[in-house]
């Protein structure tokens, strides 16, 4: 057989009729080379696997041109499956879904999935186009061999096994894309690629719904907070991480003694210290938040591309100072919980076990009713019966939530 070199994009028909013929052609991609046949015909698999020395219990995945392949190939396709092509692709992300029987047995090892990926290569993204066929393309190099970043390199593997090569430059990465199972939750990286997995995550909770829930203390959220539970989200509250980030940073707690000598006492925070240091000292209060809202921003975001990565489409963030931190760029919307002083008060009394003054030296250097109004989405007045305030909060979401 004689292998050609098609370098040109004119010659690109010829590639596509070589592919639909059931023939195998060499082609670049943003990673490696891949070593294409058409993913539909099961003896053009068969000669992938022969050429390359690959054990047939190894599925193949499929290069596609777009998102639209996933309904085409696989059924029961997650919305967050198109959420990352959106992001990704072209892109060195392959993708694991559950299979349509349109593709062969062969390709998917015999197993229920397949992987399906959009190469960034315009020469490969236009045989894609022409040929009107998947291909079944793992990297072009026999098995156990480097993977190849030149035609060249394919041409010494490949040299009269195979119908062509389209040389189109050597690819820039290098590396294999990485292989994301999406088929089942939570979604698992089965291959560390070219892509890295807090890249994914990250894409992941840009496509949940963020949902921010803030107010003064003692405004009473947790009835809002119950109603965003029963919908399935992921609640976390601030405050909460911030004590449990005070039992395990280290680095947390050695930079609040440094700057609050005194509030600590055998490693430990003494949060009435630290509130007589703060509450009424307006520096004191800017330097607490500029410290204690890095750390927990950070472990927020950690704690939301797990969820994401669990399948998890919708969460709550509860801070009440919410609005004057970076978390409040990843809420979609905010609801401002408001009550009167006086009911605050005596919600803090009750829940902290503190004084009628310490209260209120409390609520009085927080931020009043005017504040949230202004700056959320959405206040509610909490001096409702705790199922009306649960309904009032229900029709709130059903009116600003895309999927309600």
């Amino acid at each position: 057989m004689n292998t050609e070199i098609i370098k040109e994009q004119e010659e690109l028909k010829e590639a596509a009729a070589l592919l639909r013929a059931g023939q195998l052609v060499a082609v670049p991609t943003e990673t490696v080379y891949g070593l294409a046949g058409n993913g539909l015909d099961e003896t053009a698999v068969e000669q992938i696997y022969e050429v390359k020395g690959r054990p047939q219990v190894k599925p193949l995945s499929l290069m596609v041109p777009d998102a639209l392949a996933m309904e085409r190939c696989c059924r029961e396709v997650p919305p967050q499956a198109h959420a990352l092509a959106k992001h990704f692709w072209p892109g060195p992300l392959t993708i694991v879904l559950r299979s349509k029987d349109l593709v062969p047995a062969i390709v998917r090892a015999r197993g229920e999935t397949v992987g399906l990926r959009c190469p960034d290569h315009p020469m490969t993204l236009e045989l894609l186009r022409l040929s009107g066929i998947p291909f079944a393309a793992p990297s072009a190099n026999p098995s156990g061999e480097p993977s190849p970043k030149t035609a060249e390199e394919v041409e010494a593997y490949f040299d009269g096994k195979i119908a062509a090569i389209v040389d189109g430059g050597p690819c820039g990465l290098g590396k294999e894309s990485t292989i994301l199972d999406m088929s089942q939750r939570p979604f698992r990286i089965l291959r560390q690629g070219a892509l890295p997995a807090e890249k994914i995550a990250d894409a992941l909770v840009d496509e949940m719904e963020i949902v921010g829930v803030t107010g003064p203390s003692g405004s009473g959220k947790s009835t809002a907070l119950r109603c965003l539970r029963d919908r399935g989200a992921l609640v976390l509250d601030c405050d909460a991480v911030y004590h449990e980030l005070l039992e395990t940073n280290h680095a947390l707690v050695a930079e609040l003694d440094a700057r609050f000598p005194g509030c600590m006492e055998k490693g430990r925070l003494q949060r009435k210290k630290l509130g007589e240091l703060v509450f009424g000292n307006q520096e004191a209060l800017l330097d607490l938040n500029r410290i204690t809202h890095r750390s927990i921003t950070e472990e927020v975001q950690r704690r939301l591309r797990a969820f994401a990565l669990q399948g998890g489409t919708l969460a709550a963030l509860d801070a009440s100072e919410l609005l004057e931190s970076p978390l409040a760029s990843c809420c979609d919307f905010t609801i401002g919980v408001l009550a009167p002083e006086e009911t605050r008060i005596r919600r803090i009394m009750a829940r902290d076990g503190i004084t009628r003054d310490y209260a209120l030296s409390r609520v009085r250097a927080q931020h009043g009713e005017d504040y949230f109004r202004a700056r959320c989405t959405v206040t509610v007045e909490n001096n409702q019966d705790e199922a009306t305030f649960y309904a009032t909060i229900n029709k709130v979401l059903e009116e600003k939530l895309h999927h309600g």
